[in-house]
């Protein structure tokens, strides 16, 4: 066989299985990616036995620490609605009250109450640059 023939040959294999992997790359990250849900949206429509990445404030006078575990309740950034939240698992520091955070949760069977899977909490850091206030 002619080598250059062999060399076109190589060059369209090597193309072919370069644009499967980058196909099958940006499929996966599509697919994977999954939007969090607000407490409002969880109330509405959240099913047993799935998992929701759930984001907003965590609540004032509402964390409670003992047994190894972690009691909370997470409302919308705007609005009242809110959620219980049991969790057990590493707690980042920057954790408190008024911080809004992210926690991958699972309806418990009984009472609204979310189970949050073992070491998915994690703290958004607030914003050091915010819009002026009216009059500033």
């Amino acid at each position: 066989m002619d080598p250059s023939r062999k060399r076109t040959i190589r060059l369209v294999v090597a193309l072919v299985c370069a644009l499967g992997l980058a196909t099958v790359l940006i499929y996966t990250s599509f697919s994977a990616g999954s939007e969090a849900k607000t407490p409002s949206q969880l109330i509405a429509g959240a099913k047993l036995g799935r998992s929701y990445q759930l984001t907003g404030k965590v609540v004032e006078g509402s964390v409670v620490r003992g047994g190894g575990q972690l009691r909370f309740k997470v409302r919308d950034r705007v609005g009242t609605a809110s959620v219980p939240i049991i969790y057990t698992g590493q707690v980042p520091d920057p954790f408190r009250v008024g911080r809004e955070v992210i926690v991958t949760v699972r309806k418990a069977p009984k009472g609204g109450t979310y189970i949050g899977e073992k070491d998915s909490l994690q703290t958004k850091c607030p914003s050091k640059f915010r819009a002026a206030k009216a009059g500033s």
